[in-house]
C-alpha cells in the first residue's frame, strides 16, 4: 500500500475514538483481522475493545516462557473474564533450554547481547511465525505514543507493515495511563503492574518486534 493510500486512510479515521476505529479496521478485513498481545499492563483495554467489535478475534500471543508468575495469572483471568480467542506461539526451544545455554539467567538490561539473543529466539521467531500462519489483513496493536520516545514521532493510527503485507492499527495511540486506569474501573478489567520482559531488558529498549522485517 502506498504512502498516499495510507495518508488518505488515515484522513477518513480522522475524529474516531478507539472503538470506531476498531469497527472501521474489522470491517475491512474481510474475516482476518487479528489483536497482538503480551499480557503487559493495561493489555486488557485492548483486548476487551478489540472483544467488543469481534468477540471470536483472533488472539495472537507469542510467549517465551520466562514471563513472571503474575503476568500468567493475569493472562488467565484476562482470557477466562473476556472469552479470549488465544492463539499462542512458543518458541522452538524452550525457556529452560534456551537459559541452559546462556548463562542460566534471565537477561538484564544491561546485557545487551543477551537481550537481543533473547528477544530474536524466544519473541521475535514465534511472533513472525504466527504472523505468517494467521496471514491478517488487519492488525490491532496496542501501541501508544508515550511508551516509547521512538514511536511517538512515527506512529499514526493506520499503517502499512511491509513485512507481513497488513493494515496495522493502533487504537489506542495517543492514550496516557489515566486514560487507561479509567478503562479498566469503567469495564471492570483486570491488571498486572508486575510485568517484566525479558526481550527488551529496559522499558524504553525495542524489541524488535514492531520493526520492519529484514527477511521472512
Amino acid at each position: 500500500m502506498s504512502p498516499e493510500q495510507i495518508d488518505a486512510l488515515n484522513q477518513e479515521v480522522s475524529g474516531f475514538n478507539a472503538t470506531q476505529l476498531i469497527e472501521w479496521a474489522i470491517a475491512r478485513s474481510e474475516g482476518r483481522a487479528i489483536v497482538t498481545t503480551n499480557f503487559r499492563p493495561y493489555e486488557a483495554v485492548i483486548l476487551h475493545l478489540a472483544t467488543q467489535a469481534k468477540p471470536d478475534i483472533p488472539v495472537l500471543w507469542a510467549d517465551h516462557g520466562t514471563n513472571l508468575p503474575e503476568t500468567y495469572r493475569f493472562a488467565e483471568q484476562t482470557r477466562t473474564q473476556l472469552n479470549l480467542n488465544i492463539k499462542p506461539f512458543l518458541p522452538q526451544q524452550t525457556a529452560a533450554h534456551w537459559l541452559a545455554l546462556n548463562g542460566g539467567s534471565i537477561p538484564m538490561p544491561d546485557e545487551v547481547e543477551r537481550v537481543e539473543s533473547f528477544s530474536q529466539v524466544m519473541k521475535l521467531e514465534p511472533f513472525q511465525r504466527g504472523m505468517r500462519e494467521l496471514a491478517p489483513t488487519v492488525w490491532i496493536t496496542a501501541l501508544r505514543r508515550e511508551q516509547n520516545p521512538q514511536r511517538a514521532a512515527t506512529l499514526r493510527p493506520v499503517q502499512w507493515d511491509s513485512g507481513f503485507n497488513t493494515l496495522k492499527v493502533n487504537p489506542i495511540l495517543d492514550w496516557v495511563p489515566s486514560d487507561l486506569e479509567a478503562y479498566l474501573t469503567e469495564h471492570q478489567l483486570p491488571n498486572e503492574r508486575t510485568y517484566y520482559d525479558p526481550a527488551k531488558g529496559d522499558e524504553k529498549h525495542e524489541c524488535g518486534l514492531h520493526a520492519p522485517l529484514t527477511t521472512k
